[in-house]
């Protein structure tokens, strides 16, 4: 096996967030789940609920971009597969990924839709609350998909918000196929309970067929998939599953289970959380950069900690300081 060029190579969704204040009124006004994420099926409806928006802020996100953005961040090489189209949203996306260091190159999608946008709502106890319109970026195609950089990252790295459309999903498919063949290791984060609800039965078949290395959840992800009550028997029963289970919980902190070895971690201390947005998907950063670099379980914890700390800390999924910094403090 040669050495890889990339840690991580990760495939996801490329969409630009548009982030403003909100009311807990106003969220159930909308109708929707606090601290969920719902899809928006039209460009029209998701204009429809702009307009209805205080004032924005736009950064770049996408579960998958951000993670990487953080490995990034840290010091990590890293790469990106995800759709965007040919419009301003589009350039905004991959002009900031770029800027993170992160490899970009997917070929743009010419006509509609329109790049990927995710309406948030931050509550002032920080809680986001997303509307999501997928956009361009649910046509990824396998055709998109660079066989070479997959082969040539040590990690591949999946989001389960993107199996949701199909041309996507088959894509994944194709790129576990590319790693496994490379010998890689694949990392897979759950996303969201909505994405368990809907598909469930295909991440517990990835999992049965030992397809994943690395698996992210948080405690509500982690009991639908288990189709359990509680989060002790929950992590048992996956963590007999995959050779990496890895836990956060909120305030509570996190864990990770490898092979019999578990290891915890308490949630970093803040003064306030601002914004809960990118808080797991910097975890997963700071986790795999860990993992990447050869330390424990629980040091690879510790990181995955101080930097969804970090993100917590301000508006935006991306960082504000000087993660490499962060790390060092951690010896």
């Amino acid at each position: 096996m040669t050495a890889p060029v990339h840690d991580v190579v990760a495939i996801g969704n490329a969409i630009v967030d548009i982030l403003a204040q909100a009311e807990d009124s106003f969220i159930e006004e909308i109708g929707v789940a606090k601290g969920s994420m719902q899809l928006m099926f039209s460009p029209e409806e998701a204009d429809a609920l702009y307009a209805r928006m205080g004032p924005g802020r736009e950064v770049s996100g996408g579960s998958a971009a951000n993670t990487v953005a953080g490995i990034a961040a840290l010091g990590g090489r890293c790469a990106f597969i995800g759709q965007v189209a040919d419009d301003q949203l589009g350039q905004v996306f991959a002009h900031d990924l770029r800027a993170t260091g992160v490899d970009f190159a997917t070929e743009v999608r010419a006509g509609q839709p329109t790049t990927a946008r995710c309406l948030i709502f931050v509550t002032p106890d920080g809680q986001r609350t997303m509307n999501t319109f997928l956009g361009a970026s649910q046509f990824l195609p396998e055709k998109a998909l660079d066989r070479d950089l997959i082969a040539g990252g040590a990690i591949l790295y999946l989001e389960g918000y993107l199996w949701d459309p199909e041309e996507p999903r088959q894509a994944m498919r194709a790129a576990i196929e590319i790693a496994r063949n490379a010998q890689r290791k694949v990392a897979f984060t759950l996303s969201d309970v909505f994405c368990i609800s809907r598909h469930g039965d295909d991440f517990r078949k990835l999992i049965a067929e030992g397809l994943v290395d690395i698996l992210f959840a948080n405690e509500n992800e982690l009991l639908a998939l288990a189709e359990l009550d509680d989060c002790e028997d929950a992590i048992a029963k996956i963590a007999a599953q995959v050779p990496v289970l890895v836990v956060t919980r909120s305030e509570k902190g996190a864990v990770a289970i490898s092979n019999g070895e578990r290891a915890t971690v308490p949630a970093e201390p803040i003064d306030k959380v601002v914004d809960t947005t990118g808080a797991g998907d910097l975890f997963a950063a700071g986790f795999l950069h860990g993992q990447a670099q050869g330390w424990s379980l629980e040091k690879s914890l510790k990181l995955g900690a101080v930097c969804a700390a970090e993100i917590i800390s301000h508006y935006g999924a991306r960082p504000e300081v000087d993660l490499k910094a962060l790390a060092a403090k951690l010896g």
